[in-house]
């Protein structure tokens, strides 16, 4: 949203504000308000991310809803697996991927097929708040790069590192809803 609004503000302001919009886009492009702004969105999501998990029971992120493939687990472990490549790999970065993520959390995994025990709940939150601690210090000053492996989902061409970041926050928001989801029916039954 804040970029739609650097888009709409740049188009206002070649006709009006010249020079302002060199220096908006100057900033954008050497770190500043635009990157600060993403960095702190992706911060911020994380820490709604954890804080809904910070009472799940390592018994409660084992259960799998009726209705439901995977667990609370899965989505957390999903959600860092995915940050890693789309934030990492995708960037030309080397991935911080542990031994087993790919074979549990993957997109098509569940529980159900898993043959080892995953991470616990500690392990997961840690790798989960170190990532966001990584990424910034990696991409500060580097969101306008191009992406090594350039991807697209559906009609969504993405093609830089904030691109793939800025879509992440969508992707880690709706597996937050669906741990809420999982989590108020375990408590509810």
């Amino acid at each position: 949203m804040l970029r739609a609004f650097f888009i709409w503000h740049d188009l206002i302001g070649r006709i009006w504000y010249d020079e302002r919009i060199f220096i908006l886009t100057t900033i954008h492009r050497k770190g500043g308000i635009m990157d600060q702004a993403l960095f702190k969105q992706l911060a911020f999501v994380r820490e709604v991310t954890l804080q809904l998990v910070q009472n799940v029971s390592e018994q409660e992120a084992d259960v799998v809803p009726d209705g439901f493939n995977n667990n609370i687990r899965w989505n957390l472990g999903h959600i860092y697996l995915v940050q890693e490549v789309f934030a990492f790999a995708r960037a030309g970065e080397i991935p911080k991927i542990p031994d087993g993520f790919v074979e549990w959390f993957n997109m098509g995994t569940k529980p159900a097929d898993w043959e080892q025990a995953p991470p616990s709940l500690e392990e997961l939150s840690g790798l989960l708040r170190e990532q966001i601690k990584r990424i910034e210090e990696t991409f500060m000053n580097r969101l306008q790069e191009r992406s090594a492996q350039p991807m697209a989902i559906r009609t969504l061409n993405l093609e830089t590192v904030e691109e793939f970041l800025t879509f992440s926050l969508y992707h880690e928001g709706t597996h937050t809803q669906v741990i809420k989801s999982i989590k108020r029916l375990i408590q509810h039954s």
